[in-house]
């Protein structure tokens, strides 16, 4: 610890201003966490502790020598901490401002002043962050650097030479230039809102820099600051930049979100801006917010802070516009008529009047219906945005039931483009949640689950989003089936009515398939939908989940199976609708959960349940016949001699053939044509033809602990198993196939397939035990959103096998772990669904074997797939 030259008389020591300063502060901490919460605490708590460093820099300063070293040397506060204010755990900035000539960066009595007055904020616990410049050094440094000039706009006068930072302040206004200082911070927060996942309403939001953060607020009293046009919201509001009613708005929202970051900051004792999940109950508790039966208190708190960042994001946007418009002088800028309503000026639409919506309520919803419609609208202008703001008290109930708006909502829907844009921009508005009441309730709400990353109004635009894409020629490269079978359906809007309200009744108990089936029905009945286009939208809301299920956890194979699915859709309408809207939910669930595997199986599924629609009888014997005429046409193009496939093909029966298409079959015929009766593990590996990973083939000697040690190897080797087939043939063989994939393996698919070859191989001889399971870390979503697990152990529909399902949260030597529970009861799989949402499995195995005909037994499996699924 260094000591400050001081004055001989001076007792004063760093120790002394250490124990000052941090007991200052903890008093004014602990004051304020015992005051209920409150945005005027808050706003006490910044400013008191704020004047607290004031005071403990100007001692700092008297004392430090500087002074006497370079006379009408000022210090300076800037950044954050100019404003006057600071939170619990923010970052002190600080600029010590020489007058010319000086050079501290030579050694002498200057230097050493510096680093002794620096090293001392440090050694009394204040995190500084400090700079030391000449006013034409900072004039420099600012003209090429934003950063820079947004820290000196907001600097304050601390202690030593007013006259200095007077001469600072006139010279910096002068070089200040507010056209390029706007463009700068604007392209700045547009980068910074795609960094933060562009939308306020993220499960994990910075509430500083997120958008509808408190940066988005500061970013517009600083462009306003550069031009001279007010430091504060009253200020913007005299200059006629906001109304009187919208600065109320700005204020009390910024107070929201800097109360949430006081509490953020001394719940994590740290300075932490994002509410992590972690840290989400510990804040709300601190709100005094408890949980519900049907809202944990984590979710009150996040709906607080949603509807804070939301009406942060519009007024953002209304007050950026007026700004440019101010700054840019476009004001005057030709208006050209779009109709009687609505004007266009410089592409933006423009209300006619500032009354228009109180005078023609219909004109709200006609809004985005111009916007779709007109060529060259790229938004809504500052005034149009201002009106709408303005005019949410009048969506009410007669409005909702007025048959003018009922119409304009389906003309919006009905539109040739524009739906995703349209209804994006209808939900940043709050128009969406005030026409359409229930999707209101879902506005920022979240979803406690480990595969849903966005919030369920963000999850249900992300659908519409996807679903319009595969309507729109320029992105049938994304998913080209989709597309081709998007482009023969007859109604668009079906689908799109479908993708809002699938998940509309989520957070109301019960299950939101049925409740959400009700609401649109009254939506459908209620917009004059024809009865079988209600029917189809009904019949999808309602059923939005069973495509997926059926795909990912029963077997295809099955003509029973498909049978089934095909009664449940009825006809290919059904059927086309449920797919394209299953691929856009599943898309729009996270950037994980989908990957070309599901792809496939729900492809095949559609496939088979088409053909099984188009009325032709399943006929499982002719369909192995025509997959073996066309695998031996495969093994003919490899110069595979007639016959090749005989001596393996008669050791198996037609559950192998009902399982595999033609290439799997004459890909597994020319790799063990010459090994059908060998003593020796096969292993063959290539790449998978859905895209990313491998398949696998293993060919062994038939063993109790066969399906565990290649679940072992691959658990250990890190690879996922997506899928696993599994057959036993007459001679006592295995044949199993494994679609994996190895995410934390970067290698090219030829090293991979030569590894799993040699390595499986190897792993397949040895004699030692069965490995213990790797322990993964578990996410710290996983921890926040623990997820019970669940077995269910229950006949199939013929009472020949067992069907096993297993929910549970997915981590490393999940699936080993179960293996090996099988393998101990010497229990044999025929048939593995691996399906991973997120960071949650939903695996189902096929299984047989004597230990499943005993109750005593099936209770004793149960219990340790429970004890092995468990999170620890």
């Amino acid at each position: 610890m260094s000591a400050l030259p001081s004055p001989p008389d001076s007792a004063l020591s760093v120790a002394d201003l250490r124990q000052d300063f941090k007991a200052g502060k903890q008093a004014l901490l602990q004051e304020f966490a015992r005051a209920k919460p409150s945005v005027s605490a808050a706003s006490r708590l910044m400013r008191l502790l704020a004047r607290h460093v004031d005071a403990t820099l100007q001692r700092l300063w008297d004392f430090s020598g500087l002074a006497a070293q370079a006379q009408d040397a000022a210090l300076v506060a800037v950044g954050g901490y100019g404003r006057g204010e600071l939170f619990p755990h923010s970052d002190v900035d600080v600029l010590l401002l020489l007058p010319e000539g000086l050079q501290p960066d030579q050694p002498g009595p200057l230097k050493q002043a510096i680093e002794g007055f620096i090293t001392a904020c440090w050694d009394i616990g204040l995190e500084i962050g400090s700079s030391v410049r000449t006013v034409r050094e900072c004039l420099d440094e600012a003209a090429g650097d934003v950063t820079i000039q947004t820290a000196l706009l907001e600097s304050r006068w601390l202690a030593g030479g007013r006259p200095l930072v007077r001469q600072f302040d006139k010279a910096f206004c002068q070089a200040m230039d507010p056209r390029a200082f706007m463009r700068a911070k604007t392209l700045e927060m547009r980068q910074r809102h795609t960094k933060y996942e562009d939308t306020p309403y993220a499960l994990e939001p910075n509430c500083k820099e997120s958008p509808g953060g408190l940066r988005d607020l500061q970013v517009l009293v600083w462009i306003a600051r550069a031009a001279a046009l007010g430091k504060t919201w009253p200020q913007l509001a005299a200059k006629g930049l906001i109304t009187p009613l919208e600065a109320r708005a700005l204020q009390r929202n910024e107070g929201v979100l800097k109360l949430i970051r006081c509490r953020l900051h001394i719940v994590a004792g740290r300075r932490e801006d994002r509410l992590v999940f972690d840290l989400q109950t510990a804040v709300a508790e601190s709100f005094g917010y408890a949980s519900t039966p049907s809202l944990r208190a984590s979710e009150h708190l996040m709906r607080r802070y949603y509807w804070a960042a939301k009406a942060v994001t519009q007024l953002n946007q209304i007050t950026l516009l007026n700004l440019e418009e101010q700054i840019n002088s476009t004001r005057e800028n030709g208006l050209q008529p779009v109709n009687d309503f609505f004007l266009e000026r410089s592409g933006m639409l423009e209300v006619a009047t500032d009354d228009l919506y109180e005078r023609h309520p219909e004109a709200i919803l006609q809004t985005f219906a111009v916007y779709q419609e007109t060529p060259g609208i790229k938004g809504l202008s500052a005034k149009t945005l201002r009106a709408l703001y303005h005019a949410r008290g009048l969506m009410n109930s007669d409005f909702r039931r007025d048959p003018v708006n009922r119409a304009t909502f389906m003309r919006i829907l009905r539109q040739s483009q524009g739906q995703t844009h349209a209804f994006r921009l209808m939900n940043q508005t709050s128009v969406l949640g005030r026409y359409l009441w229930v999707f209101r309730r879902i506005v920022g709400q979240m979803q406690h689950d480990l595969f849903h990353v966005y919030t369920v109004d963000q999850h249900i635009l992300m659908v519409l989003r996807n679903i319009r894409r595969f309507f729109v020629p320029e992105h049938t490269h994304e998913y080209p089936f989709c597309s081709q079978l998007a482009m023969q359906f007859d109604r668009p809007e079906v689908l799109y009515i479908a993708a809002l309200f699938h998940d509309i009744a989520k957070g109301r108990g019960g299950d939101h398939s049925e409740l959400g089936a009700v609401e649109a029905r009254r939506f459908c009945r209620a917009h004059g939908l024809s009865k079988d286009d209600s029917e189809v939208v009904e019949f999808l809301v309602e059923h939005h989940l069973t495509l997926s299920r059926v795909a990912q956890k029963e077997d295809l194979s099955d003509p029973e199976v498909i049978q089934q699915f095909a009664t449940l859709v009825k006809d290919e309408r059904h059927l086309t609708a449920l797919y394209l809207l299953t691929v856009a939910d599943i898309r729009g669930t996270g950037p994980k959960v989908w990957n070309a595997w599901k792809g496939k199986l729900l492809e095949d599924c559609y496939r088979l349940t088409l053909r099984a629609l188009g009325g032709a009888k399943p006929n499982l014997a002719a369909e192995i016949e025509g997959r073996k005429t066309e695998a031996r046409h495969a093994l003919a193009l490899h110069a595979q001699l007639p016959g090749t496939e005989d001596a393996l093909w008669k050791t198996l029966d037609l559950s192998y053939f009902a399982r595999h298409d033609a290439h799997d079959l004459a890909w597994h015929a020319r790799a063990l044509w010459r090994h059908v009766d060998s003593m020796e593990p096969v292993v063959s590996a290539r790449p998978s033809g859905v895209g990313e990973g491998l398949q696998v083939l293993v060919y062994a000697r038939d063993q109790q602990d066969l399906f565990a040690r290649i679940c072992g190897y691959f658990d250990g080797a890190g690879f996922n198993i997506l899928d696993a087939k599994v057959h036993t043939t007459r001679s006592g063989y295995a044949l199993d196939t494994f679609q994996v994939i190895a995410p934390e393996l970067d290698l090219h698919h030829r090293d991979l397939t030569a590894l799993v070859e040699s390595k499986l191989t190897q792993a397949l001889v040895s004699p030692s035990p069965l490995p213990e399971p790797r322990k993964g870390r578990l996410s710290r979503r996983v921890k926040s959103f623990p997820f019970t697990p669940r077995v269910d152990l229950r006949p199939d529909e013929r009472a020949q096998r067992w069907l096993l399902s297993v929910s549970a949260t997915d981590r490393a030597g999940l699936l080993y772990g179960i293996a090996r529970v099988l393998a101990r009861h010497g229990i044999n799989l025929q048939l593995a669904k691996v399906s991973t949402l997120g960071e949650r499995v939903e695996d189902t195995f096929l299984l047989d074997g004597a230990a499943l005909q005993q109750s005593r037994m099936q209770l004793q499996i149960e219990s340790e797939l429970l004890d092995v699924l468990s999170v620890n």
